[in-house]
Parts: structure tokens; C-alpha cells; sequence
């Protein structure tokens, strides 16, 4: 069973958005909704790399200890490079368990990047050490799992243990992308990560796709036909 959680409604929720904009003020993730769902161990699940014209899909997922959670999680895309990797460090340190989850760019291909992306994340949980009695997902949809679970909109900025996902989803994918840098020096991975950026785009149209990218991408697939 996946239960969806989301925002308030839009009007609501646009304003207090410019709000929090206007003001400064942001609030951090938390473990709410950790301790709403199940007495048992709770995990967070994100992804990162749902968008880029090359590479994989990668989640992960985190059981944090409730009563050893490193200060700083939030969403990954709002801390620097080097704030993540610290809290990457501290996340697999100090967390009950973690796993990383990987979706290959044929798998991409082959089941399109949503249902890559629900492999990648089942496979994450899969992973884990421990057994959880619940997880929570980051986004609007859930895997079609044995697990019970809700998806958390926004659930990176929201809860610890879906931040604590981001994360190190985001690290491992950059560290991914870097080292296939090496091999493919012309795209400028190693800084756009695969995301299609003028740099990436201009070296696609003069040396043409590599293994690593998703041929069921648009700017690809539209280069594969000329």
C-alpha cells in the first residue's frame, strides 16, 4: 500500500513559499514523519539522476538512529559540495543501515527512466541490512514493492531520513559520472554530470552519443535519426 502525502493547497502553499523566500527562512526537514508512520524502523528513499541525457539512475536509502542524526540534512541540491560530502561521511557512519540502488542506462532504454527509477529505489531498499516496517519516498509515487509506504513530496526538504537519501543518491552519482569523465573526455561530465548542458549538448552534436547516453532521451534520439 503506498499512501501519497502532499503539500497544502497551491494557493496556500505558493504563498507561504514566497514567504519563506522573502524572509529567509526555510524549514528544515525533520523526523515527523518517521515517528508518525510505524513504531518499527523507518527508511527514507530518493533518487538522483532522473533527468541528465547520460549516465544511470541512482537512489538510496537511510535508517537513521533517531537518537544519533547528523545536524545539517536537508535536501541535497541546497547544501555545497562540500557540505554533502561531509554529511555523506557522517550519514554512513552514524546511520543504522544504508544501500545504494542502480539503474543502467540500458535499463533506462528498455523500461523508461520512471519505472528505472522505481528498479533503482527497490533495489536500494533491497540493500539495507535491516529490514524496515515502513519506508518513505521521495516524490508522488511509490514502487510496486512489498513494503508499505508513502511518497513524500518534496520529501527531501522535508524528512531527515529522505534527506539523508538525497544525499548519498547525489554523491555516488556524481563519483559515477566523474570517473566515466576519464573515458568520455568531450561532454564535460565531470561538472554537468550528464545533464544537458550547452557544453554537453555542443559535444553531442560533434562527436555523437556515447554508451552512456539514454537513447530514449529527446536530444539523443533526435541526433541518432540524422
Amino acid at each position: 500500500m503506498c499512501v501519497r502525502l502532499w503539500r497544502s493547497h497551491p494557493v496556500m502553499a505558493a504563498a507561504t513559499a514566497r514567504w519563506a523566500h522573502r524572509s529567509g527562512f526555510m524549514p528544515m526537514p525533520d523526523f515527523s514523519h518517521e515517528l508518525r508512520h510505524h513504531p518499527g524502523l523507518v527508511a527514507g528513499v530518493d533518487e538522483a539522476g532522473r533527468g541528465p541525457l547520460a549516465g544511470p539512475v541512482v537512489a538510496a536509502a537511510v535508517i537513521l538512529r533517531a537518537e544519533d542524526c547528523p545536524e545539517g540534512l536537508n535536501d541535497s541540491k541546497q547544501l555545497t559540495a562540500k557540505r554533502r560530502a561531509e554529511l555523506e561521511t557522517q550519514v554512513k557512519a552514524r546511520a543504522l543501515c544504508w544501500g545504494i540502488g542502480v539503474a543502467s542506462v540500458a535499463e533506462i532504454d528498455d523500461l523508461n527512466i520512471l519505472w528505472a527509477t522505481m528498479l533503482a529505489m527497490t533495489r536500494a531498499v533491497e540493500a539495507l541490512s535491516a529490514d524496515c516496517a515502513h519506508v518513505l519516498v521521495g516524490g508522488n509515487r511509490c514502487p510496486q514493492w512489498r513494503w508499505a509506504s508513502t511518497a513524500v513530496v518534496d520529501g527531501d526538504a522535508k524528512c531527515l531520513s529522505i534527506a539523508a537519501a538525497s544525499i548519498l543518491a547525489k554523491e555516488e552519482r556524481d563519483r559515477m559520472m566523474i570517473a566515466a569523465a576519464a573515458d568520455h573526455p568531450h561532454y564535460g561530465w565531470e561538472s554537468n554530470k550528464g545533464y544537458g548542458s550547452a557544453h554537453h549538448l555542443a559535444a553531442l552534436r560533434e562527436h555523437g552519443p556515447t554508451p552512456l547516453h539514454r537513447r530514449s532521451f529527446s536530444p539523443v534520439a533526435q541526433l541518432l535519426l540524422l
